[in-house]
């Protein structure tokens, strides 16, 4: 049990260094695709100016999709339906990746006030 428990925990570390580099690739490659003008933000700002919300609001909706995916695979695991590696990358490195925007929404919000 202890060896089995130490195997996890090696494959645990190895799966968060490898899913901090994807992430990290990620927010550059998408963060040059998206930004206009040297905004990082552009997409979320002009949500917000054609919807009304604030651009926090408009990341959630983004957001939405994502998470309405992983709630699938849950509901698919439910029934004993196991998602395919790719997908299971994707839409949680999806999530990790609209977390991370919006995290530093909220602390340029928080810093400029």
């Amino acid at each position: 049990m202890k060896r089995e428990n130490e195997q996890k925990a090696v494959s645990f570390d190895l799966e968060v260094i490898d899913t901090l580099k994807k992430i990290q690739n990620l927010l550059v490659i998408k963060g040059r695709e998206y930004r206009r003008n040297g905004n990082p933000y552009h997409n979320f700002e002009v949500g917000a100016k054609i919807s009304g919300q604030i651009p926090e609001k408009v990341l959630q909706g983004f957001l939405l999709k994502h998470l309405i995916s992983y709630q699938d695979i849950l509901n698919d695991l439910d029934n004993e339906i196991l998602p395919r590696v790719d997908v299971v990358e994707e839409k949680m490195n999806d999530i990790l990746v609209y977390f991370m925007i919006q995290k530093a929404m909220l602390l340029e919000r928080i810093n400029n006030q």
